[in-house]
């Protein structure tokens, strides 16, 4: 059975830091592009970044560039969103996501084309 499962989120001060976790099983990761979105109270999903198959593209929002890193370790089936510099308009549940990918090189943040989802971590940013 296919599954993702979302780790690390949690309550960090403006200005901190926090790595989530994308632990994946019940299919070959390598094969599907893997994205990360967000929600937050009252407001509609948000693609935050994505990357491809291989690992060698990824693609952000422009509300994270510079701020947040996507990487994968295809071995460990496992995925990472690096978040640094958070903002309190980062505050949100996150979820990773598995989706066919359409090529091999590059990656999108549309939600449509993702077909399986985590159950979602929280993140808090507040003082």
């Amino acid at each position: 059975q296919l599954q993702l499962v979302e780790s690390g989120g949690g309550l960090v001060q403006p200005g901190g830091s926090l790595r989530l976790s994308c632990a994946t099983s019940g299919f070959t990761l390598d094969y599907y592009w893997i994205g990360w979105f967000r929600q937050a109270p009252g407001k509609e999903r948000e693609g935050v970044s994505c990357i491809s198959t291989s690992g060698g593209v990824t693609n952000s929002a422009d509300s994270v560039k510079g701020r947040f890193t996507i990487s994968r370790d295809n071995a460990k089936n496992t995925v990472y969103l690096q978040m640094n510099s958070l903002k309190p308009e980062d505050t949100a549940v996150y979820y990773c996501a598995a989706g066919i990918p359409i090529s091999a090189r590059y990656c999108s943040t549309l939600g449509s084309i993702y077909t399986y989802w985590g159950q979602g971590t929280q993140v808090t940013v507040s003082s």
